[in-house]
């Protein structure tokens, strides 16, 4: 780059019609789901898969074409960089492209290719960043999440702590794609390496298409907490047991799913839960159930309110084994804390909607990305575009061309005002 643009204060450059080439960046969401695309329309580019790699290889040509430097971290993440005019940390943008075995081309892969457009609006402009600008396709999104999570320091280093869903060994699937297992440590980033990541990422869900707003700004992705409810009762032959003499454990467990939805809808607010298993025994028609286990999922921004629904739900739970002559118990399986995004991220993606035009509203994130690990160490900020009908992780995922040329200029826009920002 010959000509350096400079920043203004409100941290747009001088040229301040800039934008991404729309048509280009819808063209590269195409030629990318060309990619393991199955009959039904669908996409499957399982993590570490050939078709995984035919991507990620098409992904670093499109980086290096751009002008990137690019480099694989010992996670496996793929990492494309133009150098900025400062010594300074890098501003970063990414997601995945790796997909559930029948998934749409917009889930995780907006994220990078609208980041891959940023580089290349920006190298067409001569525009310099006082920042490094990194673009970060992450590592197996879809069931470890080890790329974010080594980055962000928070991996595991035992390999038995991963099961594949495919079954294979978590360090020969990252020692496969160049990573290095033995040094996975090496992967972990600082706040002095990356001050700041904003992921573009379709919404997933209906609440913007419902809403009719064109943009979501992510207040964070919210925690999560699993359990197992083990329900023990009787089992007993059906037609011969008096309603009045059964100890039922699925007459236990369907007092139990109400009780969870009742605790997530009133009072109104944005967390959830669900009870979305279960296992009954010895699930036979003429046999009265006498066990049930079932699964719990509680998600809300604020770790205070999972923990009161939760400690709600276990008193509710000893009320129900009394009436039911049951006996219950609750056991954890998983906590994933919260991970807020960066308040004054959350301002300047607000304050670059307004400048664009386009309506906006706050909102959490209640499915998992790699921006939840990422802001475990660096100011993170997501943006949201909608995706039609609500639908995801399938092959009618549909975001439109204009929706995703939207995101991607808020994107561009946010991280100019960032660089400026953070100088």
């Amino acid at each position: 780059m010959t000509t350096l643009p400079t920043l203004n204060d409100h941290g747009s450059a001088s040229h301040p019609q800039l934008r991404v080439n729309g048509k280009r960046l819808n063209q590269s969401l195409d030629d990318l789901a060309h990619i393991g695309q199955m009959d039904n329309g669908g996409i499957c580019r399982l993590a570490f898969s050939p078709e995984d790699g035919q991507g990620r290889e098409l992904v670093r040509r499109w980086m290096t074409e751009v002008g990137m430097t690019v480099r694989l971290d010992t996670a496996g993440n793929m990492i494309g960089r133009l150098p900025g005019r400062r010594a300074l940390p890098a501003l970063a943008t990414g997601s995945h492209i790796d997909t559930v075995p029948c998934g749409g081309k917009f889930d995780g892969c907006l994220g990078v290719l609208a980041g891959i457009e940023v580089a290349r609006t920006l190298q067409e402009n001569a525009l310099q960043m006082d920042h490094p600008f990194e673009v970060i396709v992450f590592a197996d999104e879809e069931d470890t999440m080890i790329g974010s999570r080594a980055m962000a320091g928070t991996a595991s280093l035992e390999v038995n702590d991963y099961r594949r869903k495919d079954g294979q060994p978590i360090d020969q699937c990252v020692q496969q794609v160049g990573g290095d297992w033995s040094r996975l440590a090496l992967a972990r980033r600082t706040r002095g390496e990356v001050c700041a990541f904003v992921e573009l990422h379709v919404e997933q869900g209906g609440v913007l298409e419902t809403a009719k707003t064109q943009i979501g700004i992510v207040q964070g992705v919210v925690g999560m907490q699993r359990y197992q409810i083990h329900i023990t009762g009787r089992p007993n032959h059906a037609g011969t047991t008096p309603m009045d003499q059964r100890q039922d454990a699925l007459v236990a467990a369907a007092q139990v799913v109400l009780a969870v939805n009742q605790l997530a809808t009133e009072p109104p607010g944005q967390r959830v839960a669900t009870v979305g298993a279960l296992q009954v025994s010895p699930n036979a028609a003429n046999i009265v159930p006498g066990k049930v286990i079932a699964s719990l999922d509680v998600r809300d921004l604020d770790e205070a309110v999972i923990d009161k629904l939760v400690n709600d739900l276990k008193i509710e739970l000893v009320a129900i084994a009394q009436r039911t002559h049951t006996h219950i118990e609750i056991l954890p399986q998983l906590h994933v804390a919260p991970s807020p995004a960066a308040p004054h991220i959350q301002s300047t993606i607000a304050d670059v909607c307004t400048s664009l035009g386009l309506s906006a509203m706050a909102m959490p994130s209640r499915a998992g990305h790699d921006a939840l690990e990422m802001g475990r160490f660096t100011d993170m900020g997501m943006i949201f575009v909608p995706s039609e009908g609500g639908f995801s992780h399938s092959e009618v995922e549909y975001t439109s061309p204009d929706q995703c040329t939207q995101g991607a200029n808020v994107l561009l826009e946010t991280l100019l005002r960032l660089d400026q920002h953070y100088s």
